[in-house]
């Protein structure tokens, strides 16, 4: 099963070499077929560049440019529309995700033939490095209400590493969130239409060069609007969007 990863990508010249080439040696070491899909979302700083040079030396490698809208979502949708593999990981430039913990998620979808894996830091043998106490509090809190609206058990939605199978990505489309609410809108459209998941454990740590590009403050009413939308689908669609199983064969009397 060849893997896709999307990775959006802002200003992140001093953060992107040291995340893709950690991400191919890894993933090259356990002879994972892949692909590195990196969308430079009109980066203002050295981030091109970098990219340019590092394809010289990635063969797996392959970047576009988002020419507009930005904004993490709409980047990491351009991605999601170009992956040619057979299931898709979104995964951070500034190296917050962990590429081992890549390899768990891959392994752990096909030993369960699972839908999609989804990280979760707050579960047994996950953990975070440098979290902001704020930003802790106000993830804990947000996850508190998904899980308590939506009715689910997951507690790291906001969580943007997970790991999707091809025909999972086609079936929770269209994509409605532009910025970081994206990464409630895939997991809970998912959960929604009856796609399967399982969960593992994942590790984080905050960024060591340039700024996060998460805005809290801006970031309310968005993840509000996206919970809402997937609350109003999963009770009032009427299973319209759900997963489409193949029917079973019929035996044939001859």
């Amino acid at each position: 099963m060849k893997l896709s990863v999307v990775i959006p990508a802002y200003n992140e010249e001093e953060s992107i070499t040291h995340t893709l080439v950690s991400l191919h040696n890894t993933l090259n070491k356990y002879n994972i077929p892949h692909e590195i899909c990196v969308t430079n979302d009109n980066s203002k700083d050295g981030t091109l560049r970098v990219l340019d040079e590092l394809s010289l030396q990635i063969p797996t490698l392959v970047y576009y440019t988002n020419p507009g809208p930005n904004g993490f979502g709409y980047a990491v949708r351009y991605g999601l529309e170009r992956f040619k593999g057979d299931c898709v990981a979104v995964f951070m430039a500034d190296m917050s995700d962990d590429p081992e913990d890549l390899v768990k998620f891959y392994y752990k979808m096909l030993e369960g033939d699972y839908d999609c894996v989804f990280g979760s830091r707050w579960e047994k043998g996950g953990k975070v490095i440098d979290y902001p106490a704020l930003k802790k509090v106000i993830n804990r809190v947000a996850n508190a209400i998904v899980r308590m609206v939506m009715g689910i058990k997951y507690n790291d939605t906001t969580n943007a590493f997970k790991l999707y199978k091809r025909e999972t990505i086609e079936g929770i489309k269209p994509f409605l969130a532009p910025h970081f609410n994206l990464t409630i809108e895939l997991p809970l459209k998912a959960m929604v239409r009856g796609y399967n998941y399982a969960v593992v454990p994942n590790s984080w740590t905050n960024r060591k060069y340039g700024e996060s590009k998460l805005k809290i403050k801006e970031m309310g009413s968005r993840y509000f609007f996206i919970l809402m939308y997937c609350l109003i689908e999963k009770y009032f669609s009427q299973g319209d969007f759900m997963k489409k199983t193949a029917a079973p064969k019929k035996e044939v009397s001859r």
